[in-house]
């Protein structure tokens, strides 16, 4: 096992609060590239779960010298399951946020390997993991074919055909979720679609210019 530890015994405790000061860096690097895609788990969340899991790995090996630390580390694992199952939502036929979920998971490991001292394999993780981010989200045919997007729409509807105009604008056949309110007299749809088509500033600005019926377009949350 490659362990490094900076410091000598007397100062381990400086060392101690290194390592989670390392492993919250790890989580501010991962975070960030979840925040610019607008995701919910975020620099927040990835920083927190980062020093959490650094913690207990610290603690599990120095604050119980002599018993099984591998026990702590265990706990950590499923604990953290239950954070990445709280951010899983089922919409209809659709499953979203496995990938939010399954980067806290990651995140934790990480963290825990920086905890433990092992610093060069808890870097080489996060420059590999966000290297795989970045290049899964290249638009690439091969990548780009199988990426599905959540874009919510909120529009009116002078005409009984308006509905059917946002969904040959973005290729699908139905809405993943469809909301009627009724704001100062007027009624406003609320709909959410999942098409394959990638919805940039650029592209949104000419629908929003071309069709006056739509109010605004954005991306909702999804499992990218």
């Amino acid at each position: 096992m490659l362990v490094i530890q900076l410091l000598p015994n007397n100062l381990l405790w400086l060392e101690c609060i290194l390592r989670v000061l390392f492993a919250i860096i790890i989580g501010f690097a991962l975070g960030v590239e979840r925040q610019l895609r607008l995701k919910v788990a975020g620099i927040r969340i990835h920083v927190v779960v980062a020093a959490g899991a650094a913690l207990f790995s610290i603690a599990s090996i120095y604050a119980f010298p002599g018993n099984d630390t591998s026990r702590v580390a265990a706990q950590v694992v499923s604990g953290i399951g239950f954070i990445g199952a709280g951010m899983i939502m089922h919409r209809h036929t659709a499953v979203h946020g496995l990938t939010s979920a399954a980067g806290i998971w990651l995140t934790a490991a990480i963290a825990m390997t920086a905890g433990a001292g092992m610093y060069l394999v808890a870097l080489g993780a996060t420059v590999l993991t966000i290297l795989v981010q970045l290049l899964l989200h290249l638009p690439l045919r091969l990548f780009s074919q199988k990426h599905q997007y959540d874009i919510r729409i909120t529009f009116k509807s002078p005409t009984d055909d308006c509905p059917q105009v946002i969904k040959n604008i973005f290729g699908i056949t139905r809405f993943t979720e469809f909301k009627v309110d009724r704001i100062d007299g007027e009624v406003i749809y609320d709909a959410v679609i999942n098409t394959k088509k990638q919805v940039d500033e650029a592209f949104a600005g000419k629908i929003l210019k071309d069709y006056d019926f739509i109010i605004s377009i954005e991306k909702a949350e999804s499992d990218h």
